[in-house]
């Protein structure tokens, strides 16, 4: 049985307050082209198909003209919600949708009940497991810990169950939402870091034939049979080198695996260029990148007069100007705000300003953990409203327990 696995749409996004609309309309027609040219026979979407929870009409739209035209083409559909999108909001209307052969898996205590495809060598399971929140699904699994691989094994757990279960040879597909040991993120996804750890083992999802995953937005492979399949356009200039593609699996009669990747339309090329502006403006080399999306980084010991608009005579689809004036070799180092937090996570940056608050000294064992709660507790709640429930947020306030001021709080 062929597959088209796709993830991260993202539909509503833009890039540096460009409107990708169009840009992703043209993603669904290729889509939808490569459903009837390689005739394939379900298509995989692994989660992020809005960019969040409450997103345009125009972006809902378009997501319901690609349902129709699915559905039009007689091709079953599995989907899930991810981290970015509302699940109960995505799900509304999901049992009336799978009559016509879009299903929809937004509800973790589904996730071991798979939609069955045929082909003449038998059966295939393909499970789709949402994003699952930590804080807000531990009780759903009963894990003790809230923590992604936690929730994660348990919900596959489940999933091996069922498939036990099935007639010997069923073949299995699972979807999941994920930051999986071995990918490489870019600067576009949300953090999903919880009590500090983000990564789970891919491990997790032994005894799968084929795992399509969602959440990074590089297209990669963590091995043969678990694979990111990476957003279908770049929202960041962190994937200026990123081949944006579909992962086209025909998966066979003994659950061997043939991949393909199918490119996608891109409006335009990212580029990201470095100098002083004279340079910039100057180097025939860069003319290539006369109609790119551009990050210019600005090397000036000193701020020139009226960059941008010097730049974007040169190249008019100029996004970003960022300054890192070079310094000689006994001169200070001056780093941009974004260069000094790039690959922190929220708990190491609040970490790091109880010690600049307190001239050096960082948070102690217990004070870590009052960080660390409060950031789940955030983002289960950020969560939870997203998904259209209440939870409140309680204050750390455990007797015994340092108070962490916040930034506000330090101030003066």
């Amino acid at each position: 049985m062929r597959f088209l696995h796709t993830s991260d749409w993202h539909l509503g996004r833009s890039l540096h307050r460009v409107p990708m609309l169009s840009a992703q309309a043209t993603f669904l027609d290729r889509l939808i082209s490569t459903v009837h040219e390689r005739e394939v026979d379900a298509v995989l979407v692994a989660g992020d198909i809005y960019d969040r929870a409450v997103p345009p009409l125009a972006a809902v739209e378009l997501f319901d003209d690609a349902l129709h035209r699915l559905a039009a083409a007689s091709v079953p559909t599995v989907m899930i919600s991810g981290n970015h999108d509302s699940a109960r909001r995505l799900g509304v209307g999901a049992g009336l949708i799978d009559r016509a052969g879009i299903h929809l898996r937004t509800d973790p205590a589904g996730c071991a009940t798979p939609v069955l495809l045929e082909d003449t060598a038998g059966q295939i399971a393909c499970y789709g497991l949402p994003y699952l929140e930590p804080a807000l699904v531990k009780d759903e699994f009963q894990t003790a810990a809230a923590r992604h691989e936690a929730v994660l094994a348990a919900a596959m757990d489940r999933v091996r169950v069922d498939l036990a279960g099935r007639p010997d040879g069923t073949r299995s597909i699972v979807l999941a939402h994920a930051f999986v040991a071995g990918g490489q993120p870019s600067d576009s996804e949300r953090d999903i870091t919880v009590g500090g750890v983000a990564a789970v083992p891919a491990g997790v999802f032994h005894g799968v034939d084929y795992v399509a995953l969602g959440h990074l937005h590089g297209c990669q492979t963590i091995t043969d049979r678990v694979r990111y399949s990476g957003s279908p356009l770049p929202y960041s200039f962190s994937e200026v080198h990123h081949r944006k593609t579909m992962w086209l699996i025909d998966l066979g009669a003994q659950g061997e695996i043939h991949a393909e990747r199918i490119d996608t339309p891109v409006p335009r090329p990212l580029a990201r260029l470095r100098g002083t502006l004279d340079e910039l403006l100057t180097d025939e080399s860069l003319d290539r990148h006369a109609e790119a999306f551009v990050e210019a980084t600005l090397t000036d010991a000193s701020r020139p007069a009226d960059p941008m608009a010097r730049l974007t005579r040169r190249f008019p689809h100029t996004l970003s100007l960022v300054f890192e004036p070079e310094r000689g070799p006994d001169g200070p180092t001056a780093r941009s705000y974004a260069e000094r937090l790039k690959g922190r996570g929220d708990q190491q940056i609040a970490e790091d300003f109880v010690a600049h608050v307190r001239a050096g000294q960082g948070p102690d064992e217990q004070e870590r953990a009052v960080l660390s709660g409060a950031f789940d507790d955030i983002r289960a709640a950020v969560a939870a409203h997203d998904s259209g429930g209440v939870r409140t947020v309680p204050r750390q306030s455990t007797p015994g327990r340092k108070t962490v001021a916040s930034p506000g709080e330090a101030t003066g």
